[in-house]
This record gives C-alpha cells, structure tokens and sequence, in this order.
C-alpha cells in the first residue's frame, strides 16, 4: 500500500491506495482536525480495498486559503470529488464520511452539491449538521461551553489547541462568567473575528430538510450522551435516499472511544470494519431500501431495532423542596455535577420519585410538562432528569430546555421535550426531576431582562413558582424485555 500527496485547488490531500492494480473505490474524508491524524483510518479502508483519502479543509493546517467554518465545504467537496473521479486509480464511486465537522463536509457533498459531484454512499457518525444546530438547541439557547471550547482550539487559526480552553480557565475560573460573552476573545487573548458571528440567526434544520431528497445510502452513527445524538436520529428519520441506517450506542462525542458509565463490554463495537463492510454493499446496491437500524440499551447487554419506542409511563412525582425558588444568574444551577445543595435558599424545584418497583426498560422521548411562572419579561426552563441508584450515586439521563416570553406574573403551561432515552434503570432506582433556570456553563446565562443573553451585561435574578401538582413527567417504557438482536447483521441488512 502507498501513501501519497496531493493538492487539489490548494487543499493538502493524503492518498492511501491499496495493493493492486486498481481501479477502486474511493473513500473521502475531508476535516478541519488535521488530515495526519487519519492515516491509521486511511490504513485501514486501503487494507480492505478502498482507495483512502484525507483533506485539510481551506485554512487549516496545509490547505491554502483562509478558515470560516461551515462556509467553503460545498465547492471544495465537489471540486475533490471531481479529481477522485478523474484519477487513473479511482472506479468513479465515491463513499463521503467523517464525525463530528467532517461529517458535515460529507452531507454537504450529499446534499448540497450539483449532481456530478455527490458520493454514492455516505458515513455520517456525530454530525455537526451546521452552525445554527451546533450553536444553539431547538429552543435558541446558547451552547456555552461547547462553542467556546471548539472556537478557542479551533476557530480563526491554521493549527489547533486542543486544550487551549482548559488552559484559559486554569489562568482565570471565572472565565466564561465575564460579560457580554462576544468578549470572549479578549479574555482568551485571542483575535477571534468569527466568534460574535456564530451567535447571529443562522438558518436552521436546511440539511435536515435537504435530506429528504437524498438519493444514496446513508449511515448515521450516534451516542446517547452526545450533545448532537437528536441531529443524528433527525438525519436518520429524514433521508430519503434508498437506505438509511442508524446506530447509537451508550457513547459520548468519541462514540465508542467515549463510553458511558451506562455502556458494557456488548457495545464495543467495531466501527471500523462495519463501516468498510456497509460501504461495500452500499456501493454494490446490496442493502434492503428502508430505514433500519440498531439501538444500544444503556445499562444492559441488549441491541434493539431502531425505531422502537415505549408506551406511555408517568411516575407519581413528590416535591422536595423549591416549589418557589430565584433563579439568580449570579450563582446559576451547575451543569457540570449533580450534587444538590440543601442548606441554601431554593435555586430549583426538585421532584423525586418512589423507588422503582421492577427495573424498567426506558426507550423512546421524555418530556417534562410543567405549570410556572417567572416573574421577570425573559425566562429559561431547564428541567434535568436523573437516575438515583439503589447505592446511592446519580446519573444523569436527559437535560432539556425552553426559552419563555410570557408576561411577568403569568402562569404558563408548556412542555421541556428531553429527546430520547435508551437506558435500563434497576429496582429500587428513584427519578430525580430538577426545574431551574440556568445550566451553566453548558448554556449561557439568560439574564431575564429580555436581552440577548450574548450581548447583555446586566443580570436580573427571576423568582420562579412551579406548581407541583402539575408538574408530569412523562416517559416511554418498554412493557416487555426486548428482543436482542445483532447490530452488524441489522446494519448490514
């Protein structure tokens, strides 16, 4: 096997071609990240007798040009797979796949490119769909620390830091603490001109609506705890392509690298092999047309059919304490624990359960439907679900979010969607539900004055009344254990 060099319009390309005398077909993945972290990937797709490529997108690392995330994917996928098609060693088909941003590269090429220059196939695996979806949540608030962990290692410069964030908050604690949050460059002591951009309207869900017309196969590939896992079944449920396969598992960002503290030995999977196997088929027209798919149940050995969802369940919540509480923004409700703090004035309402009788198999969308009231023009519900274990831990299940204008004073009903659950809670766990108004540093504060919570540099702590009796949360249950089946097989199918 070789590996060789290319530019194509400027972008720095790494070619591993198999042994053999060709032609192939082709697999393109095209990253912000630094196409020389893909050689072992590269390796491998060439092993299986793919021709293997790995691109620098514009302004990062080698690739010539300048860097503004999500704006140049489209004409320089299309110009890339163009010179694929055009090589001696290339058969004409083209697999486009990537993680994370470069799965967005690869569902721009699919979508968003004139015809002679869509893949046949793509690998989709913790799409960042584009830069409305990874900025904000459905609801339009801000995905603090996420946004301000990629654009200080990644935004407006060649290289990457990787950890240039941990770094600026081990200098200064309070960092993202400081207002208005477009001044976060200056804190970072960095020139980030496209960071006050992100937090312009973007529109939102076009690849989602653009997947309805596919017409190739489509892998998409999640994790429960992943912050993009509802993009990913969204993309799933919406590709109109001949075949759409999905697979999520209890994993993070890193997918199977990045377990959960829910994942067992049953969902390490090999993602590379069942990737270079789905592609063949893919290629070769060999999938049954449909939707179909594989869902890993967290806390258990057992792989269900995606698309499988729970009856209704409503567990009797009791209210502990904070029936009325301030949301302050000064001291916000942490995102990054789960302890609850009992010897200050309420900044939540918590709501718990009685233990489980039996151990419950939770599949399918949450949704925590409330009756509040918020004393100020501008208010975020959060609600946070959580698991408390027969020994006395918590795990964290779903976090959810809207964000309300309602008339101060004025009760509203209204309903924080969860997104789905795949997990398995053991006899005796208890369902711990928090009500507050901030998730800091995750999302940025909302400052209840009716600013941007962007731009705002006054805080308003709100006072906050849940009534508890109308406060439902309500989950999918599966009424019988379900059928295990065999991820690969279902993927492959």
């Amino acid at each position: 096997m070789s590996l060789l060099g290319a530019a194509v319009d400027g972008l720095a390309t790494d070619v591993q071609l198999p042994d053999g005398a060709g032609p192939f077909p082709a697999v393109l993945v095209r990253t912000p990240y630094d196409r020389r972290r893909h050689r072992a990937e590269l390796h491998g797709w060439a092993r299986r007798g793919f021709a293997a490529l790995a691109q620098d997108v514009r302004g990062r690392h080698a690739s010539a040009g300048e860097w503004h995330p999500y704006e140049n994917e489209a004409p320089d996928g299309a110009a890339t797979a163009r010179w694929i098609r055009r090589q001696p060693w290339s058969d004409g088909r083209l697999v486009a796949a990537g993680a994370s941003y470069a799965a967005h590269c690869a569902l721009t090429l699919a979508l968003d490119t004139p015809e002679d220059a869509r893949p046949d196939a793509v690998i989709a695996a913790v799409p960042a769909l584009g830069i409305a979806e990874t900025a904000r949540e459905p609801s339009g608030v801000e995905r603090l620390a996420a946004r301000a962990g990629w654009w200080a290692a990644h935004g407006d410069r060649r290289d990457s830091d990787e950890e240039a964030l941990v770094k600026a908050l081990a200098a200064d604690p309070g960092l993202l603490t400081h207002l208005p949050v477009t001044d976060l460059p200056a804190r970072l002591g960095r020139d980030l001109a496209s960071w006050p951009g992100l937090w312009r309207p973007h529109e939102r869900d076009r690849f989602a609506s653009l997947a309805s017309d596919a017409r190739v196969p489509l892998l998409a590939v999640g994790g429960h705890h992943d912050h993009f896992a509802e993009d990913t079944v969204t993309l799933w449920n919406r590709w109109g392509g001949p075949s759409a396969r999905l697979l999520t598992g209890p994993w993070g960002h890193g997918l199977v690298a990045a377990p959960g503290p829910d994942a067992t030995p049953a969902h390490r999977v090999s993602l590379g092999d069942l990737y270079a196997r789905w592609a063949r088929l893919a290629l070769a027209g060999g999938l049954g047309h449909g939707r179909r798919g594989a869902v890993g149940l967290g806390g258990s050995a057992v792989w269900m059919p995606a698309g499988v969802e729970g009856a209704p369940y409503r567990p009797h919540l009791r209210t502990v304490h904070g029936a009325s509480f301030t949301a302050d923004p000064e001291r916000p409700l942490a995102s990054d624990g789960l302890r609850v703090p009992t010897d200050v004035t309420p900044d939540r309402c918590l709501l718990v359960s009685a233990p489980l009788p039996r151990p419950l198999d939770l599949v399918g969308p949450a949704e925590v439907r409330l009756r509040g009231t918020a004393d100020t023009p501008a208010a975020d519900w959060f609600a946070r679900l959580a698991a408390l274990t027969p020994q006395g831990g918590a795990e964290r299940l779903a976090v959810g979010v809207v964000r309300r204008a309602d008339p101060p004073g004025r009760a509203a009903e209204f309903g924080v969607a969860l997104g789905g659950i795949a997990r398995r809670l053991t006899a005796g766990t208890r369902l711990r539900v928090e009500i507050a108004g901030h998730h800091f540093p995750a999302h940025a504060r909302n400052p209840h004055t009716g600013e941007d919570p962007v731009t705002a540099t006054r805080l308003l702590a709100s006072r906050r009344a849940v009534d508890p009796g109308r406060v439902e949360l309500r989950l999918s249950v599966l009424r019988a254990r379900p059928v295990p089946i065999d991820p690969a097989e279902e993927i492959l199918r």
